[in-house]
C-alpha cells in the first residue's frame, strides 16, 4: 500500500470507486459521476491523494472549499471514498490520517464533513480520526426523491496560523 498525490492518470480508477459510492445511494446528493475537468474544478488542487496497492487504487480523498472568503482559507470539506473491495481493511483510515497531517502542514486548521446519517461507517470513520459531530442537517436535500438527514463533523486544529487579508 502506498499514499500518492493523486494524479489526473487515476481518474479512471477514482471515477469507478465514485460510482460505486453513488451508487449505495447514502455517499453523495450527486448522482452521476462528473468529468474528469467538472472533478478538478470541484477540488481544491492541494490534498489530493488515493492509496495505490499494487497498481491499482484502493481509495482516493480529496478537499473542497467551503467559502472563497480569505477568512476561511483554512477550512474546507474533507471527501474519502474506498473501494468496495477494499472496505473493512483500514485504508481509509490510514488515508484520512495522512489527509489530515498534510492538511495541516497545507495551512488548514478546519476539517469538516457532512454525511448522510446512514451513513454510519463514513460517521464512525471520521470520529475516529479526531472529527467531532457538530449537528444535524434535517432533511437538507433530496437524493432520487428521498429525503436525507446530513450529520455535521469537523475537526479542529488548534495552530498559531497567521491570515493575510
Amino acid at each position: 500500500m502506498k499514499i500518492l498525490p493523486l494524479q489526473e492518470a487515476h481518474y479512471p480508477q477514482i471515477a469507478a470507486i465514485y460510482n460505486e459510492g453513488l451508487a449505495t445511494g447514502i455517499a453523495s446528493f450527486e448522482t452521476q459521476v462528473p468529468d474528469w475537468n467538472q472533478w478538478n474544478k470541484k477540488f481544491l488542487k492541494v490534498c489530493r491523494y488515493v492509496v495505490l496497492v499494487g497498481d491499482q487504487v484502493a481509495a482516493w480523498c480529496a478537499l473542497s472549499a467551503v467559502s472563497k472568503r480569505a477568512v476561511y482559507q483554512g477550512v474546507a470539506e474533507d471527501t474519502i471514498y474506498v473501494a468496495a473491495k477494499f472496505q473493512k481493511q483500514g485504508l481509509g483510515k490510514k488515508l484520512l490520517e495522512y489527509l489530515i497531517g498534510e492538511s495541516e502542514k497545507a495551512g488548514f486548521w478546519t476539517l469538516q464533513a457532512g454525511i448522510f446519517s446512514e451513513n454510519i461507517t463514513s460517521i464512525r470513520l471520521h470520529e475516529k480520526c479526531g472529527f467531532r459531530r457538530i449537528g444535524v442537517r434535517e432533511k437538507i436535500a433530496q437524493r432520487n426523491g428521498k429525503w436525507h438527514d446530513n450529520v455535521l463533523l469537523e475537526r479542529r486544529v488548534l495552530l498559531d496560523f497567521t491570515i493575510n487579508n
